[in-house]
């Protein structure tokens, strides 16, 4: 399907905010978008409390993995979403970008994490509804 919009997210880690997005972005796009997620300094495993935040939803990220940011990730993708990577990220033309200010959950509990994983889940809404895309499940 080379037709679907392609959607990078990126934090420094990828280990919370991004694989969050990612996971909400591959539940709800019904296979319609490639998702990927990436980070400028990635650690070595997804955040715990994250992953955990992500099963209440019933969306599980325990597979995920943190991956380096490539430039090659961001001329395949056709949206970017930074979330606090600042000026790691590399600029193509015409690619769509965005930044999402959102906490890091980097150190928190899963109390503390469900808040971003919610705001996060709004803005994938948003996002797909941008993209004229259906959610598959709300």
């Amino acid at each position: 399907m080379p037709d679907r919009p392609s959607v990078l997210f990126v934090c420094v880690h990828n280990a919370g905010r991004s694989q969050m997005a990612a996971g909400y972005l591959e539940a709800l796009c019904g296979g319609q978008v490639e998702v990927r997620s990436a980070g400028s300094a990635p650690t070595d495993q997804v955040n715990p409390s994250a992953i955990a935040a992500m099963a209440e939803e019933g969306i599980d990220l325990t597979a995920a993995s943190p991956k380096v940011l490539t430039p090659e990730a961001v001329k395949a993708s056709d949206v970017v979403i930074t979330m606090g990577c600042g000026d790691a990220c590399p600029i193509f033309p015409g690619k769509r970008y965005e930044d999402w200010e959102l906490e890091d959950p980097a150190g928190k509990g899963v109390e503390s994490v469900r808040p971003i994983r919610d705001d996060i889940r709004r803005r994938v809404l948003d996002l797909l509804a941008s993209l004229e895309i259906e959610p598959a499940r709300t």
